[in-house]
Parts: structure tokens; C-alpha cells; sequence
């Protein structure tokens, strides 16, 4: 699907979808809890519903309702699984130590560009460990064999996805483990965010150790909060003129990308911005800044792995608002230019696509991004919304 966006500012109230980050980390919990786990979670996405999916052919029973999920939890591990990933990240390497921990002979199956996104070193460290690890097709992972407890290391630079794949592992294994990060230690807050939802499970995992407590305990109910990820976009489309108001947010949230709210507020006077610990904000706090004075961002390499080559796909975008966009390996330097109708390729990342419709509310003509349906991938309800805010556009169907 196609859209063309007519420039025009938005006006109104928009309710944060939940935190796709939390519902993948309290799903789980409560897929391996003592009992049942009501979660509030009113809204889902393509990312979600694959760690439920997961969850499921593990022998959960993950059953949506109309606020959320009934998780009733895994009462028997069974021996084989084939776990359907789709394109989420998060999914892949969150439960591919959950399997190893559990002892399942596992299938993996992947799409989008997720078969080419990095495992390593999480897949050396756990064959060390007691697992094998092959690739059946290009689209498919086996694991096989079992984790055993026991001192684990990682390298904490490529991403903390293998570290919450790891604390979980360890939470799931009978015996105490110990988990050493080497390394500078990017998205430390992701980490933060499986510690606390541990923690909501009755799991000790404020240190490196972990004494394993499967099953963990259910806390009955617990609610998702606010997405500060997807939230970004329309702050930033009201840093940028509109009159938007986004409640539902916790701005004591665990969540990194909290910190959009007070870099949006003061952008205009900020030259550098650290993205180690913020990647997916770089979409749309470079087009803000485009738009803006202007912003150089650093720690930006590992963009190049997300679901497009980030560092590439926004600097395009950019340049072809009209924007002057430069990158080395490591920084992404944006200087302001107004900002012209054009066509974006989205490039199958759903925050590019959101980035490039928040620019669109300040061109000078017609913005038309291509495939712009990516966007069900984390905010299916987007270009609702962005109707009902007062957004323009027509949609085509290819």
C-alpha cells in the first residue's frame, strides 16, 4: 500500500498504544508462571502477536480479549516446537535462550529482513553452553540440546536483546547463574525494562546473578503502559507546529525512549545527540531536527541491523525532503532545509514510514510513501489516527 500525505498540520488527543517492548517481556512471564496472568494490553501489533504465537507452541495458552491477553501458562515443556518469529527481532532473540533453557528441540521460522539480522555472539555463547545451533534453510534456525546453569558472557555492544534472551534463560534454569557484560553496554534501559518485569513475576534479577525460580509467580493482573516509542512520533509532530496532546505515557517508565519528551523540547538548541541508548527515536528525531536547526547524532552504527539499513533509509529520506544529510560508520549529521514534497521508500520499516508522514504535516507539496503498510508491524491503528488527527491523504493498493 501506498499513501500520498497532503501537507496539513494535526489537531487532538491521541491515547499511546501499550509498550511493544513490555508486552513481549510480560507475555513471557506469564507464559511461564504459576498460574493464570490477565494483561491489559488494548491494542497489539504484528511483534507482539508473534512472541504470543511463540508462547503458544510452547504449550501456553495465550487467548486475546478485548483489553488484552488471558495468558494461562505452560504446564508441560513439550519436546519439539516450531516457533514462527514473522519479522520480529525481539521475538527471535528473546526466545531462542528460552528454548535452549527449556531443553526443546526448536524450528525457528523468520521473514522480512530478520534472517539477515545478527546472532552473534549470542549464538556462540550458547553452543558453549550446551546447545546446538544450525540453519536448516535461509529462513530457519534449529536449536537443539539444552543451557545448563552456570556463568554466561556477552557482549554488551551489539544488542540487549541477547542479554534479555540471557535473563531470561537463567531465570528458567534450576540452579544459579551468572551473567558478565563486556563491552560498552548499549539500550541499557531495554535491560532495566526485563528486570522489572522479572521482578513483577517474583524473579530476583536486580544483579548479574540469577538463582533460577521457574515457575515464576503470577501477580494475577498487570497492565502494559504507555509506548514512548511510538508516542515520539506525535510529540514530534507537536514540536513541529501541531497542536497534538499524547496522554497515557509514564514518565517514570523504565522505557529509554522516555527521554523524546525533553530531547523534542529543546531541540533547537541541541548539536549532538548519543543514540546508543535510543536507536529507534533516530527516525523521528531526525526528521524534527531537519526541520529544525539541525543535530548530529553519534553511536548510531548498529541502525545499520534494524528492519531497514537505518542509517541509510533515514539519511535518503532526508535528502529527498530536501534536507542535507551526511554519515560516517558511527554519526549521522542533519542540517536544516525546508522541507519539499517528494516520494519516500519506506524500505519495509514502519518507522520510517511514521517519520516521514510526521515530516509530511511541514512540506511544501504532496509526500508519498511507498508501502506504507509496514507501519502494522509496531502501530497498526497509525494512519487512523493520523486521520482522525486531521492528516490528508489517499491510499493505493498495488
Amino acid at each position: 500500500m501506498d499513501i500520498t500525505i497532503y501537507p496539513k498540520k494535526l489537531s487532538g488527543t491521541v491515547n499511546a498504544i501499550p509498550s511493544k517492548s513490555q508486552a513481549h517481556r510480560l507475555l513471557i512471564c506469564a507464559a511461564f508462571s504459576n498460574s493464570e496472568t490477565i494483561l491489559y494490553c488494548p491494542a497489539t501489533n504484528q511483534d507482539i502477536e508473534a512472541t504470543a504465537n511463540c508462547l503458544s507452541s510452547l504449550g501456553a495458552r495465550v487467548l486475546r480479549t478485548e483489553t488484552g491477553y488471558t495468558v494461562k501458562p505452560v504446564k508441560q515443556i513439550p519436546d519439539k516446537a516450531v516457533l514462527n518469529c514473522n519479522e520480529s527481532g525481539s521475538t527471535l532473540r528473546f526466545m531462542l535462550p528460552i528454548v535452549g533453557a527449556l531443553g526443546v528441540d526448536a524450528v525457528f521460522e523468520m521473514s522480512g529482513r530478520l534472517p539477515k539480522r545478527p546472532l552473534s555472539p549470542l549464538w556462540e555463547e550458547m553452543e558453549r553452553c550446551g546447545c546446538t545451533l544450525t540453519r536448516p534453510t535461509e529462513t530457519t534456525i534449529r536449536c537443539t540440546g539444552k543451557l545448563k546453569p552456570g556463568d554466561y558472557t556477552i557482549d554488551g555492544s551489539v544488542s540487549s536483546q541477547f542479554i534479555t534472551g540471557l535473563l531470561f534463560a537463567m531465570a528458567l534454569m534450576n540452579g544459579n547463574s551468572t551473567l558478565h557484560i563486556t563491552g560498552k553496554l548499549e539500550s541499557k534501559p531495554y535491560i532495566e525494562m526485563t528486570r522489572c518485569a522479572l521482578s513483577a513475576f517474583g524473579v530476583n534479577a536486580s544483579g548479574n546473578e540469577i538463582c533460577g525460580s521457574f515457575p515464576f509467580t503470577s501477580p494475577g493482573n498487570i497492565s502494559v503502559e504507555g509506548d514512548w516509542s511510538n508516542g515520539a512520533f506525535f510529540l514530534a509532530a507537536k514540536a513541529l507546529g501541531s497542536d497534538i496532546t499524547v496522554r497515557g505515557l509514564n514518565e517514570n517508565s523504565p522505557q529509554g525512549d522516555r527521554a523524546s519528551a525533553e530531547i523534542l523540547k529543546t531541540i533547537e538548541s541541541i548539536s549532538k545527540i548519543d543514540a546508543a541508548d535510543i536507536p529507534d527515536l533516530v527516525p523521528i528525531l531526525a526528521v524534527t531536527a531537519g526541520a529544525k536547526n539541525g543535530v548530529t547524532f553519534n553511536n548510531i552504527a548498529r541502525l545499520r541491523l534494524k528492519e531497514s539499513d537505518r542509517v541509510a533509509t533515514v539519511a535518503t529520506m532526508l535528502k529527498n525532503l530536501g534536507a542535507i544529510a551526511s554519515t560516517t560508520e558511527n554519526e549521522l549529521t542533519v542540517e536544516p532545509a525546508p522541507y519539499h514534497g517528494c516520494t519516500i521508500d519506506a524500505a519495509g520499516d514502519h518507522r520510517i514510514a511514521m517519520a516521514a508522514a510526521i515530516a509530511a504535516t511541514v512540506a511544501d507539496g504532496p509526500v508519498t510513501i511507498l508501502g506504507a503498510q509496514c507501519v502494522e508491524k509496531s502501530y497498526p491503528s497509525f494512519w487512523e489516527e493520523y486521520k482522525r488527527l486531521g492528516g490528508s491523504y489517499e491510499q493505493y493498493i498495488r
